[in-house]
This record gives C-alpha cells, structure tokens and sequence, in this order.
C-alpha cells in the first residue's frame, strides 16, 4: 500500500469523524500508550526451559505440531524480536516461572531466585520491554489436582513457597525496571468428577494465599486469576470466579479476567464495571476460547471490542491491564502472535474512535431509537483507514504487507529449527 494512499484515505477519515467529535489524532496517541503484556509462551508451546521436564497437565495443552518451535531462551529472545518489528507501540512481555535462565542446573520452583530472571530484565530493558510475571503450578510432579489447596502439607507448602519466591522475583523485576511488575497466580486446583468438600479446599486456599500475600512489596502487584474447569477437573474449580472476586474486593488485590476462563455465554465486557467499583485494577489475559477453554489466537471478534469499549467507556485504561494468553501450535507460532496483538490494538483503536459524547446525550435523552441507529452505523466508519495510519505513523507494516515478513522469518529462520 502505497504511503500516500494511506495518508490520504487518513486524511478523509479524520474528516469524517470529526463530524461525530471523534479526534483521531488524540484516538491514535491513546492507543500508542496502550501496553500490552505479551505472553511468552506462544513460541514454544508452553514447554519452558527448566532441566525438570514439563509434564504437562493441570489444563495446558498446546495443539498442533507446526515446526519453528523456540527451543531455548535465545530463540524465543529472537521470535519475541522479530514479533516487535511488526507491531507498534510500547509493550511488555509476561514470563512464566518455568522459563527462567538456569543455565543448565536443575532448580526445582520452591527455590527460584531472582537471579535466574536477572538476563531477561537486562535483555528486556535493552529492548525497551518492562516485565509482568506468573507463578508455574502445572507441568511438575508434585501438581496432581492440588497444590495451595492441597490437604498434604508437604506439597501445598512446596507451592505455597513457589509463589513466595514468585513475588520476591517480581519484586526485583519491578525495581530493576522502575515500573511495578504484576505478577499473577494462576492454579489449576479442582477435581474430574463430584466433591462432597468444596468448601474445605477453599478455606485451604484461602488460608495459603494470606499466608503468600503476607509480605508487602512496592514493586510488584499481586494479581489473582480464576477459571471454570481445567482438563481432566471438570467438576469442581477451587479458585472459581467468585472464589477470587471475594478474595480480591475483600483484600484489594487485582482480579484477573481470562476471556477463556468462563462459560461461553458470558459477557467478559460486562464484568469490567462491576470489578472497578470494587477492586484496585483489573488484569485482562485476552483468548478466543471455542467450545471449551482452548486458547485460540485473539481475532478482532465481538467479544474483543465489547470488551476495549467497556474499559474505555468506563475511562479505566490507568486501572485495566491488558495481556494476551493462547498458545496455538497449529501455525507459524510468529504470526500468531502478530495476529493477536494487532488484532486487540484494533479493539482499542475502535473503541477509542467511537462517538461517546453523542451516544450518551441520546442515552442520556431517552433516544434509544438515535442510540442505537449510532451505534450501528459507527461499525461502518472508516476505522481501518485510521489503523493503516497509526502502522505507517509507528514504521511498521500495514495491512497485509506483515505476511510477507514473518513468511521470510520462516524461510530463514524457523526452517532451520
């Protein structure tokens, strides 16, 4: 596409706009300070790089077997490069436990230091990235169905030291890079089939957590992150929505909204204001479940705009935090990625680029009828054109033009994995 053509088609957009008191030029400057989490383990499937073995389990699964998969830290470091030449803005990039730089020793997680993330907070600082992190209770021998909500004290003190040390290392990420690091703990605890104890592993869960959160921190914030079921624990979730959502409002600690982590009929966008109302911040990790809770690529879908629109609706783009989560290895896991992150850009481009003030003078005036006509005619607008803008603005390729680069990425590089 031709740099002329894209100012132009710009230039009549931001005419067209500015008739419904939409600037898109203040649009395009929010969404360029919209930092988005990047999930680092798109690139190799969720596998990490500790000398344990991933065992999988506790509903981590990545399907497919396309080839390129980042082997070690070094290629997951130059997938993560190329991923940032091809999409704008500042972001970050969220770590799990498991993808520390052990350098070779086996270091089980109840004894992760800081030091085995001290490469990635200079390699991130070096490219302008600031840190999130995550604490790692899959893929060990001792996860089972239980981990901080075990009955076995010896293997919830294990976990309950893991996550310790996960907000000590996030922590010195936070200080390094002058910015909190959220750090977000994620469990997988539940069981397959019918529990006649609910309530006991939640006070379980309940007393582990305070006794996690027991230290305070001024460069990290906690994060907690429900979920519906997880493989081979359908039944029964210990850490549900409204475990967490009580736990976050009554001790303040941010509540992680996963779009795959609820039942498919439930409307993500419409959690956002309740949750502001009642805790600190909110962290986002953005999926496309299908049918179960698959972690599909992020496309640019109903759910995804519903939910860019209720956060800038809401004015909450200093309290929500946005982060992506799927792990696709069915395709050129590079492109995945690019797709996600630009695909929620865009949810926010539009959200930004929507007519609040005269949808709320109708609402405000009883004018469904105008309300609502508004709301569907701004699906038409020239959005896109506005998008191609910002790609041009920032260097980075437009429209369709990022193919090309990751099929050379491929060629070059993934083919020789």
């Amino acid at each position: 596409m031709k740099e002329s053509s894209v100012k132009t088609a710009y230039e009549a957009a931001k005419e067209r706009y500015a008739e419904l008191g939409v600037d898109t030029d203040a649009a395009l400057e929010k969404l360029r300070k919209i930092s988005i989490s990047i999930h680092c383990w798109q690139s190799d499937d969720v596998t990490g790089f500790e000398n344990l073995g991933n065992l999988g389990g506790g509903g981590i699964q990545a399907t497919g077997n396309y080839p390129g998969k980042a082997r070690n830290i070094e290629e997951l470091r130059e997938d993560i490069d190329e991923v940032l030449t091809l999409v704008a803005g500042s972001h970050r990039l969220n770590l799990h436990a498991i993808y520390g730089d052990f350098g070779g020793k086996t270091v089980d997680r109840n004894e992760l230091e800081p030091k085995y993330f001290q490469s990635w907070m200079e390699w991130a600082k070096d490219k302008g990235l600031k840190l999130d992190f995550n604490t790692t209770s899959f893929g060990h021998p001792k996860s089972g169905d239980l981990t901080l909500a075990n009955p076995d004290a010896g293997i919830r003190n294990f976990w309950i030291e893991h996550s310790k040390q996960c907000r000590a290392i996030s922590e010195a990420m936070g200080k390094f890079q002058n910015d909190p690091c959220i750090m977000n703990l994620w469990i997988h605890d539940g069981s397959k089939d019918i529990t006649v104890n609910r309530l006991k592993y939640r006070q379980i869960l309940e007393k582990s957590l305070d006794e996690i959160f027991a230290t305070a921190y001024r460069n990290m914030k906690d994060s907690i992150e429900a979920k519906l079921f997880g493989i081979a624990l359908e039944s029964y979730t210990v850490g549900s929505y409204d475990f967490y959502l009580g736990y976050g409002a009554k001790k303040g600690k941010i509540v992680t909204l996963d779009t795959g982590h609820f039942h498919l009929s439930e409307s993500i966008a419409d959690k956002i204001s309740s949750l502001l109302l009642f805790t600190p911040e909110i962290m986002l990790h953005v999926s496309r479940p299908i049918r179960w809770d698959s972690d599909h690529v992020t496309i640019l879908n109903d759910e995804t705009t519903d939910l860019a629109k209720e956060i800038v609706r809401a004015d909450a783009l200093d309290r929500v935090h946005v982060g992506l989560d799927y792990f696709d290895a069915s395709i050129n896991r590079i492109g995945a990625y690019v797709i996600g992150i630009r695909s929620t850009q865009k949810a926010f481009l539009q959200a930004l680029l929507e007519p609040i003030g005269q949808l709320r003078t109708y609402e405000a005036g009883g004018q469904y009828f105008e309300r609502l006509a508004l709301l569907e005619e701004a699906k038409a607008l020239p959005w896109n054109s506005v998008w191609d803008y910002f790609c041009l603005q920032n260097n980075v390729a437009v429209g369709e033009n990022y193919i090309a680069a990751i099929q050379q990425y491929e060629k070059s590089v993934l083919s020789k994995r």
